[in-house]
């Protein structure tokens, strides 16, 4: 698991993203299950999720509706397969409308760029 933490903060809200390689739904549950044993990602307001497995796409917006998609649709993108990507946020206070979509492409595109980095 590639846990990056916060990689980013709008009007309070804070925002960070993880990743692993999955093959099944099991393995995505068990990576959400790790991630939430440390207390702080356990709190979080939303650990929105997507994963490309053999068997297709999932996704899970837990309570950020539509996150999930977004997430999805980068990985169909990006040719991502085998993978779970996890965007946490934590709610600042503010509402962000729309810029919310635009933080989690931000904080996915970090962790894209992470894996682009780690080729070897």
């Amino acid at each position: 698991m590639d846990r990056l933490g916060v990689v980013l903060t709008d009007r309070g809200s804070r925002y960070a993203v993880t990743g692993a390689r999955v093959a099944s739904r099991a393995e995505v549950d068990a990576v959400l299950a790790e991630l939430k044993t440390d207390r702080a990602y356990a709190k979080a307001t939303h650990n929105t999720w997507a994963a490309m497995l053999p068997a297709g796409g999932l996704k899970a917006d837990d309570g950020e509706s539509g996150a999930g998609m977004v997430i999805l649709r980068m990985m169909e993108r990006e040719g991502l397969k085998d993978h779970v990507i996890i965007v946490t946020r934590w709610y600042g206070g503010k509402k962000l409308g729309g810029d919310r979509f635009r933080r989690v492409q931000d904080a996915v595109r970090a962790y894209l760029g992470h894996l682009s980095g780690n080729t070897g």
